[in-house]
């Protein structure tokens, strides 16, 4: 039900924070305003720029509010600049499912760029919503390959794995089973999340068509956000290898680092280093 008095907190809060200039106005506000007495946006401000009544706007401010239309609640987050998360939040105060997510992103921001460089010894990279791997850090080229030459279509690590023969060791490895069960997974939260993406659509059509394996795993209907989950991996290089591998998401992108994290002191620790310090794969 509708959270009167949590809705209104939040709406103060979120404008207070936000200055004239964030939201194109001059530092004096609306014409004919008046003295600045707070920092923040006044309601009159929001209420212009959500194209709202002033008094309905201050209503809801107070609790005392109508329930807000799904229309005016995308304008007041339009208005007070809301993240994605923020907008959910205010969809759910006000009891109503939120829009759904914009469309995923390829863009790799310099600052996560700047991080996969700065782990020098822990093999990361970068995928998408449905998983073509878009940046990658040096270490990460030992395990799955430098992929500069390569086209979009082979850089999805989904279709590696299900373009892989029934006879595979990927399928007899419980291990392998349970980590490709949980890209599957996690796929089709994106799936849910983004029903518009024809990327997402095109890959899980294909994959249907053409692997048994997936179309079974799909079908259990698994939906889960990557968690933490242990790989024993039988590097060519570095001998047998023992890491934690983590998945930080990426807000409002739709992306994912995934970071190969060793036990500190550990064997595959001092083997990620040796790699580290050995000639990139190219």
């Amino acid at each position: 039900m509708l959270n009167r008095t949590e809705l209104a907190t939040f709406l103060r809060t979120r404008r207070d924070r936000l200055r004239p200039a964030d939201v194109g106005l001059p530092s004096a506000g609306l014409p004919g305003a008046g003295r600045r007495r707070t920092p923040g946006l006044r309601r009159q401000e929001v209420a212009q720029l959500a194209g709202i009544s002033v008094d309905y706007y201050i209503r809801l401010e107070q609790a005392r509010g109508p329930h807000p239309s799904r229309q005016v609640l995308t304008a007041i987050a339009r208005a007070l600049l809301l993240t994605a998360d923020e907008r959910e939040y205010l969809f759910r105060l006000a009891d109503e499912n939120p829009p759904p997510a914009a469309g995923p992103s390829r863009e790799i921001t310099p600052g996560i760029r700047n991080l996969l460089d700065s782990l020098v010894e822990t093999p990361a990279y970068v995928v998408d919503a449905k998983y073509d791997v878009l940046a990658w850090n040096t270490l990460a080229t030992h395990f799955i390959g430098d992929l500069s030459g390569l086209g979009e279509a082979d850089r999805n690590m989904i279709r590696w794995v299900f373009r892989l023969p029934a006879t595979a060791t990927v399928w007899t490895d419980e291990d392998s089973v349970r980590f490709t069960r949980s890209i599957v997974a996690d796929l089709r939260a994106s799936y849910a999340r983004y029903p518009a993406d024809r990327g997402i659509q095109a890959l899980v059509t294909e994959l249907l068509g053409v692997s048994p394996q997936f179309t079974q795993m799909w079908e259990a209907h698994e939906v889960e956000l990557r968690r933490p989950l242990v790989k024993r991996v039988a590097h060519p290089l570095a001998g047998p290898l023992e890491f934690e591998c983590q998945t930080l998401h990426i807000p409002d992108a739709g992306q994912r680092i995934i970071v190969y994290c060793a036990a500190p002191g550990s064997a595959t620790q001092a083997a990620f280093r040796r790699l580290a310090a050995a000639v990139p794969v190219g």
